[in-house]
């Protein structure tokens, strides 16, 4: 069989000395580590923002104040949050259209995503990207893409440019089960492992991709198992429990930073809204929704174990409190931010140069 081909520049000494200092600085291996008392109150947290960001956005979507189409991550919040948890500085994020979640637990400031949610000058993209195109390279957040698959390419790249530089750091590269099935998918597992990339494919598997459930939809209804004949390991991941994520998340980035190429982690979750704000979701049963919010809901879970740890209704509720005024705020600042000028129709874009002959 012939070696694998690898972009990387030949190593040096002093290379190999930088790259040994890096792996050191990484998170300890947490693969098997419960979460701790602070750490349980930081998740709830995050998950509870993303909840009732995703809520406002809702309800600012009904009064016609976002335009276009809005996903909603209600149900899927420990999947970004666990991983995140596993995460270490310089490590990027690219994922589909249902993405205001990934952003949020990137750090990104709710005040500029609501913004740009409802078009306006604050927002992340200045207004221009709306819900589903809006990027923070301060953040390592490498966009929401509409095109379904075509971030896992491009997050691919990412890894591509990962280890050309030996910076030590992964892509996680998020699509859903309905992704899954696109063809781009596959040829970048091919590249992926072909290459050794530090890459992460993050599968959520909300179980129906737009109206149709997965189980008609794909012949292999496992999809953690989709990289076999790449030889890319994959495994299946609770993706209602946080804590469960993590573990998983510190697996994969540990093989991926170890230099053994991508791995797959396919994360089962579920959305409780319809797939975009216009979807009635009249293809499942209410009790199917009823039943996963109340045996499997990701924030009810550490909310339970908080309470079972001793802290106390009123320290929740005041974690409530504190996350419904930071969204508030993110409400008022959109709406009193001021629609883009006009002008920058013509900014930010790619044009031919005039004069040249072209």
């Amino acid at each position: 069989m012939a070696p694998k081909s690898s972009p990387q520049k030949p190593a040096s000494k002093s290379a190999d000395t930088k790259a040994a200092a890096k792996r050191k600085s990484a998170k300890p291996d947490i693969s098997g580590s419960p979460f701790t008392l602070e750490e349980d109150k930081e998740a709830y947290r995050e998950m509870l923002l993303i909840r009732r960001f995703e809520e406002k956005a809702g309800q600012m979507y009904g009064m016609g104040l976002i335009g276009g189409f809005c996903h909603l991550y209600i149900g899927q919040e420990a999947v970004i949050v666990g991983l995140m948890g596993a995460a270490i500085k310089g490590d990027q994020i690219i994922t589909g259209y249902r993405d205001h979640g990934h952003m949020i637990a990137c750090g990104m400031d709710p005040k500029g995503v609501m913004a740009e949610l409802t078009g306006r000058a604050g927002g992340y993209s200045k207004g221009k990207g709306g819900s589903m195109h809006m990027f923070s390279a301060e953040k390592n957040f490498y966009g929401g893409h509409g095109i379904v698959g075509a971030q896992v390419p491009l997050g691919t790249g990412l890894g591509f440019a990962n280890k050309y530089r030996g910076n030590n750091n992964v892509a996680m590269t998020f699509f859903g089960d309905g992704a899954a099935n696109q063809g781009q998918v596959y040829e970048s597992f091919n590249m992926a492992e072909l290459w050794s990339l530090p890459v992460i494919f993050v599968i959520e598997n909300n179980q129906y991709a737009m109206g149709t459930s997965v189980a008609r939809a794909s012949a292999q209804t496992n999809l953690s198992k989709r990289g076999v004949s790449f030889n890319i390991p994959g495994e299946q991941v609770d993706g209602m429990d946080v804590c469960a994520v993590r573990a998983a998340g510190a697996k994969a980035m540990t093989w991926c930073r170890a230099g053994k190429g991508p791995y797959i982690l396919e994360m089962m979750t579920y959305r409780y809204r319809g797939h975009s704000m216009s979807d009635p979701a009249k293809y499942r049963a209410k009790e199917e929704v009823a039943k996963m919010r109340q045996e499997h809901d990701p924030i009810e879970q550490v909310r339970v174990r908080l309470l079972d740890a001793g802290v106390s209704e009123d320290v929740l509720k005041d974690i409530d409190k504190d996350i419904r005024a930071i969204v508030a705020d993110a409400a008022a600042f959109a709406q009193s931010s001021p629609e883009p000028d006009p002008s920058e129709l013509w900014t930010d874009i790619v044009a031919p140069l005039t004069g040249t002959g072209a």
